[in-house]
Protein backbone atom coordinates (compact mmCIF):
# COMPACT_ATOMS: atom_id res chain seq x y z
CA UNK A 1 0.00 0.00 0.00
CA UNK A 2 2.79 2.05 0.81
CA UNK A 3 4.65 1.52 -2.81
CA UNK A 4 1.70 2.87 -4.73
CA UNK A 5 1.33 5.87 -2.40
CA UNK A 6 4.73 6.64 -3.35
CA UNK A 7 3.77 5.78 -6.78
CA UNK A 8 0.74 8.50 -7.05
CA UNK A 9 2.68 11.15 -5.57
CA UNK A 10 5.26 10.37 -8.17
CA UNK A 11 2.76 10.85 -10.56
CA UNK A 12 0.83 13.48 -9.13
CA UNK A 13 3.37 16.00 -7.56
CA UNK A 14 5.18 17.20 -11.18
CA UNK A 15 1.30 17.64 -12.40
CA UNK A 16 0.67 19.71 -9.74
CA UNK A 17 3.52 21.68 -9.91
CA UNK A 18 2.98 22.35 -13.60
CA UNK A 19 -0.27 23.53 -13.00
CA UNK A 20 0.71 25.92 -10.37
CA UNK A 21 3.36 27.25 -12.65
CA UNK A 22 1.01 27.71 -15.74
CA UNK A 23 -1.54 29.59 -12.84
CA UNK A 24 1.68 31.76 -12.05
CA UNK A 25 1.96 32.80 -15.74
CA UNK A 26 -1.99 33.59 -15.80
CA UNK A 27 -2.05 35.07 -12.49
CA UNK A 28 1.07 36.36 -11.15
CA UNK A 29 2.24 35.42 -7.93
CA UNK A 30 -0.12 37.69 -6.11
CA UNK A 31 -2.87 36.10 -7.70
CA UNK A 32 -2.56 32.52 -7.41
CA UNK A 33 -4.14 30.37 -4.85
CA UNK A 34 -4.50 26.81 -3.92
CA UNK A 35 -8.29 26.56 -4.60
CA UNK A 36 -7.42 28.91 -8.31
CA UNK A 37 -4.47 25.81 -8.74
CA UNK A 38 -6.52 22.85 -8.06
CA UNK A 39 -9.76 24.47 -10.52
CA UNK A 40 -6.69 24.49 -12.97
CA UNK A 41 -5.82 20.85 -12.73
CA UNK A 42 -9.58 20.27 -12.08
CA UNK A 43 -8.77 18.68 -7.95
CA UNK A 44 -9.99 19.19 -4.36
CA UNK A 45 -7.99 21.66 -3.42
CA UNK A 46 -7.06 19.29 -0.56
CA UNK A 47 -5.38 16.61 -2.57
CA UNK A 48 -2.76 19.40 -3.34
CA UNK A 49 -2.20 19.83 0.58
CA UNK A 50 -2.11 15.99 1.00
CA UNK A 51 0.77 16.01 -1.08
CA UNK A 52 2.75 19.21 -0.08
CA UNK A 53 1.28 20.01 3.52
CA UNK A 54 1.60 23.42 2.85
CA UNK A 55 1.97 26.43 0.47
CA UNK A 56 5.35 27.16 1.25
CA UNK A 57 6.45 23.54 1.01
CA UNK A 58 4.74 23.78 -2.53
CA UNK A 59 6.32 27.48 -3.29
CA UNK A 60 9.95 26.05 -2.68
CA UNK A 61 9.07 23.08 -4.72
CA UNK A 62 8.21 25.31 -7.97
CA UNK A 63 11.64 26.82 -7.39
CA UNK A 64 12.91 23.77 -7.90
CA UNK A 65 10.48 23.15 -10.77
CA UNK A 66 11.98 26.40 -12.03
CA UNK A 67 15.66 25.39 -11.62
CA UNK A 68 15.38 22.02 -13.17
CA UNK A 69 13.49 23.57 -16.41
CA UNK A 70 16.82 25.79 -16.49
CA UNK A 71 19.03 22.46 -15.99
CA UNK A 72 17.18 20.74 -18.90
CA UNK A 73 17.74 23.35 -21.35
CA UNK A 74 21.12 23.95 -20.30
CA UNK A 75 21.72 20.34 -20.70
CA UNK A 76 21.98 20.57 -24.44
CA UNK A 77 25.05 18.60 -25.51
CA UNK A 78 27.55 20.33 -27.78
CA UNK A 79 30.24 17.17 -27.64
CA UNK A 80 28.97 16.78 -31.18
CA UNK A 81 31.01 19.97 -32.28
CA UNK A 82 34.37 18.94 -33.35
CA UNK A 83 35.60 22.71 -33.82
CA UNK A 84 36.39 24.25 -31.00
CA UNK A 85 35.34 27.25 -31.88
CA UNK A 86 32.07 26.62 -33.20
CA UNK A 87 31.49 24.78 -30.12
CA UNK A 88 32.06 28.44 -28.50
CA UNK A 89 29.54 29.73 -30.65
CA UNK A 90 27.00 27.49 -30.27
CA UNK A 91 27.44 28.11 -26.48
CA UNK A 92 27.18 31.79 -26.43
CA UNK A 93 24.02 31.76 -28.79
CA UNK A 94 22.33 29.62 -26.67
CA UNK A 95 22.84 31.45 -23.43
CA UNK A 96 21.92 34.54 -25.03
CA UNK A 97 19.17 33.15 -26.87
CA UNK A 98 15.39 34.12 -26.68
CA UNK A 99 14.68 30.32 -26.34
CA UNK A 100 16.43 30.29 -22.88
CA UNK A 101 16.00 33.75 -21.69
CA UNK A 102 11.98 32.09 -21.52
CA UNK A 103 13.12 28.81 -20.50
CA UNK A 104 11.27 30.10 -17.69
CA UNK A 105 8.02 32.57 -17.99
CA UNK A 106 9.63 35.77 -16.85
CA UNK A 107 7.27 37.20 -14.51
CA UNK A 108 6.96 34.02 -12.89
CA UNK A 109 11.31 34.35 -12.70
CA UNK A 110 11.48 37.27 -11.11
CA UNK A 111 8.00 37.49 -9.24
CA UNK A 112 10.01 34.75 -7.05
CA UNK A 113 13.36 36.71 -7.28
CA UNK A 114 11.89 39.74 -5.11
CA UNK A 115 10.61 37.00 -2.93
CA UNK A 116 14.11 36.10 -2.23
CA UNK A 117 15.06 39.35 -0.69
CA UNK A 118 12.39 38.94 2.04
CA UNK A 119 12.50 34.89 2.38
CA UNK A 120 16.04 33.02 3.23
CA UNK A 121 14.83 29.69 1.62
CA UNK A 122 14.17 31.52 -1.54
CA UNK A 123 17.26 33.27 -1.78
CA UNK A 124 19.21 29.97 -0.72
CA UNK A 125 17.09 28.20 -3.90
CA UNK A 126 18.12 31.18 -6.10
CA UNK A 127 21.68 30.96 -4.98
CA UNK A 128 22.28 27.74 -5.91
CA UNK A 129 21.07 27.80 -9.26
CA UNK A 130 22.85 31.05 -9.85
CA UNK A 131 26.17 29.76 -8.46
CA UNK A 132 25.40 26.55 -10.55
CA UNK A 133 25.62 28.12 -13.44
CA UNK A 134 28.02 30.30 -12.82
CA UNK A 135 30.20 27.33 -12.28
CA UNK A 136 28.75 25.54 -15.21
CA UNK A 137 30.19 28.30 -17.25
CA UNK A 138 33.47 28.79 -15.61
CA UNK A 139 34.22 25.67 -16.59
CA UNK A 140 33.79 25.64 -20.11
CA UNK A 141 35.48 29.25 -20.25
CA UNK A 142 38.53 27.27 -18.59
CA UNK A 143 38.26 25.08 -21.36
CA UNK A 144 38.02 27.15 -24.12
CA UNK A 145 40.98 29.50 -22.33
CA UNK A 146 43.55 26.35 -22.74
CA UNK A 147 42.04 26.25 -26.29
CA UNK A 148 42.95 29.53 -26.92
CA UNK A 149 39.42 30.32 -28.16
CA UNK A 150 39.25 32.74 -25.42
CA UNK A 151 41.61 35.12 -23.54
CA UNK A 152 40.76 36.02 -19.86
CA UNK A 153 42.82 36.01 -16.39
CA UNK A 154 40.21 35.36 -14.48
CA UNK A 155 37.33 33.02 -16.27
CA UNK A 156 35.24 32.89 -12.62
CA UNK A 157 35.00 36.75 -12.54
CA UNK A 158 34.58 35.99 -16.79
CA UNK A 159 31.18 34.14 -15.81
CA UNK A 160 30.25 36.54 -13.54
CA UNK A 161 30.18 39.16 -16.36
CA UNK A 162 28.53 37.27 -19.03
CA UNK A 163 25.57 35.93 -16.23
CA UNK A 164 25.12 39.72 -15.35
CA UNK A 165 25.26 40.68 -19.06
CA UNK A 166 22.80 37.47 -20.22
CA UNK A 167 20.40 38.95 -16.91
CA UNK A 168 20.68 42.77 -18.16
CA UNK A 169 18.75 41.52 -21.63
CA UNK A 170 14.91 40.96 -19.74
CA UNK A 171 15.65 44.40 -17.98
CA UNK A 172 16.48 45.75 -21.87
CA UNK A 173 13.39 44.09 -23.02
CA UNK A 174 11.09 44.95 -20.80
CA UNK A 175 11.82 48.82 -19.84
CA UNK A 176 13.95 49.97 -23.05
CA UNK A 177 13.43 48.29 -26.24
CA UNK A 178 10.57 49.93 -26.88
CA UNK A 179 9.40 46.67 -28.58
CA UNK A 180 12.04 46.35 -30.44
CA UNK A 181 12.76 42.30 -31.31
CA UNK A 182 14.20 40.50 -28.31
CA UNK A 183 17.08 38.96 -30.88
CA UNK A 184 18.02 42.39 -32.07
CA UNK A 185 19.53 43.49 -28.68
CA UNK A 186 20.74 40.27 -27.85
CA UNK A 187 23.12 40.55 -31.00
CA UNK A 188 24.47 43.37 -29.82
CA UNK A 189 24.95 41.66 -26.13
CA UNK A 190 26.58 38.58 -27.58
CA UNK A 191 29.23 41.06 -29.20
CA UNK A 192 30.20 42.64 -26.41
CA UNK A 193 30.48 38.97 -25.09
CA UNK A 194 32.79 37.42 -27.79
CA UNK A 195 34.90 40.60 -27.29
CA UNK A 196 35.16 40.83 -23.58
CA UNK A 197 36.45 36.93 -23.70
CA UNK A 198 38.64 37.24 -26.35
CA UNK A 199 40.66 39.77 -24.69
CA UNK A 200 39.79 40.40 -21.03
CA UNK A 201 42.45 41.21 -18.19
CA UNK A 202 40.38 41.18 -15.34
Amino acid sequence: MAGRKNKNAELRKPEILEGYYRVLIKEGLEGTSISKIAKHLGIHPSLILHYFESKENLKLAVIELMISKYKARHMIKFDHIEDDADRFTALINMIFSYEWSRTVDPGVHFGFYYQSFRDSKVSSLFQNMFQWFRDYLHDQFVIFNNKGIIEVNDERKAADFIMTLMEGMEFHAQFLGQDAPFEEFAETAKKSARAVLKNWVL
